[in-house]
């Protein structure tokens, strides 16, 4: 029995583009391709935790699982661990924060994360990727991360801070991208903690994290991940899967 579970925090009303779980590229939701890609990485059992029955609904009708949570939980992290607790499973010592509007991000990205993290006794890790474009740098809806090291495929490296504009920076900046690899009791210490004023201010859950001290390693990704913000990721998203399809 596997010591993971990957879970996948999904909800209606995201304030950008509300009802995005649910808009469909080549005939399946955005939250069931995700879901799709989770299990094929065969790490753990994948439930998708959310408090929209909608969302319940379409999981269970494409062959996933799926918990309903309450409306109380503020980020996606605080609401996997609620889903967690519900579940009450045993034996689970890590958990897979994978955020549902990823449906591009690569399972051999996830599966290195996963192997990094136990590898290394990791508290919380999550992956980046190298910067496409220098325009990137300034774009609110592309969150960077900055390490102390460079990446490298078979390394971790640490982070140094989470933003949304890094125009002034230089040295190591990455495209985060949305995964959070927790080990269980770090995952409760840190929904135990407040939301900090900078967490709340740039919508970075992670700065939570930061900000009190639980070190957050990095592994690099290879591969390149959308995270679906907006109308317009959404085009550009169905545009790349329609056409690989």
């Amino acid at each position: 029995m596997s010591n993971t579970v990957i879970l996948i925090p999904s909800r209606m009303s995201a304030e950008r583009l509300p009802g995005k779980p649910l808009l469909k590229v080549n005939g399946l939701a955005l939250i069931s391709h995700v879901v799709k890609k989770a299990q094929e990485t065969q790490i753990g059992d994948v439930i998708v935790a959310t408090e929209d029955e909608e969302i319940v609904t379409e999981v269970k009708k494409n062959k996933g699982q799926a918990i309903l949570t309450s409306k109380k939980p503020k980020t996606g992290t605080d609401r996997i661990w609620e889903a967690l607790v519900q579940l009450d499973l045993k034996n689970i010592e890590y958990v897979i924060n994978l955020q549902g509007d990823e449906p591009l991000i690569d399972i051999n990205d996830i599966k290195n994360l996963d192997i990094l993290s136990k590898k290394n006794n990791s508290d919380l890790s999550t992956l980046a990727s190298n910067l496409e474009k220098k325009s990137f740098l300034v774009d609110q809806n592309i969150v960077k991360v900055q390490t102390n090291e460079k990446l490298e495929k078979n390394k971790l490296s640490k982070a140094i801070n989470f933003l949304r504009n890094a125009n002034n920076l230089k040295d190591n900046i990455y495209h985060h991208i949305g995964i959070y690899e927790f080990k269980v009791s770090t995952l409760k210490n840190y929904t135990s903690l407040n939301q900090t004023k900078n967490e709340r201010k740039y919508k970075l859950e992670q700065l939570r994290a930061m900000e009190n001290n639980i070190k957050v390693d990095v592994a690099y990704a290879s591969s390149k991940s959308i995270g679906i913000d907006t109308k317009e990721d959404f085009m550009e998203l169905k545009k790349i899967m329609e056409y690989n399809s």
